[in-house]
């Protein structure tokens, strides 16, 4: 059972099937059609839709990114990344899609009655032989159970599963930022290339989108979480150089969608008996590195790899050892990029700009190395086989 139909959850299920078990997804919501707005692919995670045969429609509803970096308040490059680059040393480029397209693609690689909608879980009772979960069937309002030989909970930084399995975790903690995203109205002239800009306090980034459309993204810092969407919170980047004005031309207010950003302090482990973790579940982290989904797609296709060669407590045993190290070096990365773009002092910020833009680009290259050259196991391609939907 997989408790949670995002991305992550999805793409467990897929992974499982391709190693012949027997999968259903609870998901509370009555669809799964992802909220929000765009995603960053890197090579690490079109690895891990590589083997489970999804990589190349991925590529056809999103973007390869031709390049992007790094860029000051004024608008001067700090740091630049060609994709070709990525290509080269990688295998894999830099996609961009839109979430609810990843989402639909994932769902689509499942049979129907695999995803149950609208199921709510209310306990999970985690046994030595068997699991069993309680839910809700809120479209019918009727009380169910379900046993299985594991529960995976792939619902989020504020997880049901990890709240009743683990419930001596640490909690989700504010992490003094918040963020809004928003997809633009096609523009007239397609973008010229990616970028993040670094403010004081505060970022603001761009990619483009199928259709010339553009996600953007940006976060500030605030003392305490901000809450829902108030006015219109992206003016505060009006004045920002170009294209930001642009891009906020073409996004229609009532669109964007704002969040406070939690990350979780560091779980001792990603299982408990026949219980297991994945994605923000078990290590929800600052979106400043684009990885968040990149690592749930590379702990499903993990988890799967584990279940398929050992009995479950020992499969989950060497599914933590695998991925849990990697994953917070990965959020604690992210942390403290997220820290750095969003210094606030004059003399801080511009220490930064300074130092990023006398870095050599192969410096840069070999600083991502660690997190993009991530490969799934060799078992992978000489076992697997996708079933069909």
């Amino acid at each position: 059972m997989v408790v949670g139909g995002g991305i992550g959850g999805l793409a467990v299920a897929v992974a499982l099937r391709a190693r012949r078990w027997r999968v259903r997804v609870l998901e509370r919501a009555p669809g799964v059609d992802e909220v929000g707005a765009g995603i960053s692919l890197w090579p690490n995670a079109m690895r891990a839709l590589r083997v489970i045969g999804l990589d190349e429609l991925v590529r056809d509803v999103g973007v390869v990114e031709s390049g992007g970096g790094v860029r000051d308040r004024d608008g001067r490059w700090l740091s630049r990344v060609d994709n070709a680059e990525l290509v080269r040393r990688h295998g894999h480029p830099l996609v961009v899609s839109h979430r609810r397209d990843l989402v639909r693609v994932l769902a689509d690689a499942l049979p129907d009655g695999v995803v149950m909608p609208g199921c709510r879980v209310v306990d999970v009772h985690n046994g030595d032989r068997r699991v069993v979960v309680d839910y809700v069937a809120e479209h019918r309002g009727v009380e169910d159970s379900v046993e299985a030989d594991v529960v995976i909970g792939a619902d989020g930084v504020r997880s049901t599963v990890r709240g009743l399995c683990l419930p001596n975790a640490p909690e989700p903690r504010y992490t003094g930022h918040t963020a809004w995203r928003v997809v633009t109205d096609p523009l007239d002239e397609p973008l010229e290339s990616a970028a993040v800009v670094w403010g004081r306090g505060a970022r603001f980034g761009y990619t483009a989108l199928p259709g010339n459309r553009v996600y953007c993204f940006a976060a500030a810092s605030f003392d305490e979480p901000q809450g829902a969407v108030v006015g219109r919170p992206l003016d505060r980047f009006a004045r920002w150089p170009d294209p930001i004005p642009r891009l906020l031309d073409a996004a229609p207010p009532t669109r964007v969608v704002q969040h406070d950003i939690y990350d979780l302090p560091p779980l001792r482990s990603f299982t408990q008996g026949r219980m297991a973790l994945l994605g923000d579940a078990a290590h929800a982290m600052s979106p400043a590195l684009g990885q968040g989904a990149c690592q749930a797609l590379e702990d499903a296709v993990v988890l799967a790899d584990c279940l398929d060669h050992d009995p479950v407590p020992s499969a989950l045993t060497r599914y933590d050892h695998r991925r849990r190290r990697r994953a917070q070096l990965v959020a604690r990365r992210s942390a403290r990029l997220s820290t750095v773009s969003h210094w606030s002092g004059p003399f801080g910020a511009r220490t930064r700009d300074a130092v990023t833009r006398a870095l050599p680009e192969f410096v840069t290259m070999a600083s991502m190395a660690r997190l993009l050259r991530w490969t799934p196991s060799r078992t992978w391609t000489e076992t697997s086989q996708v079933p069909d939907a």
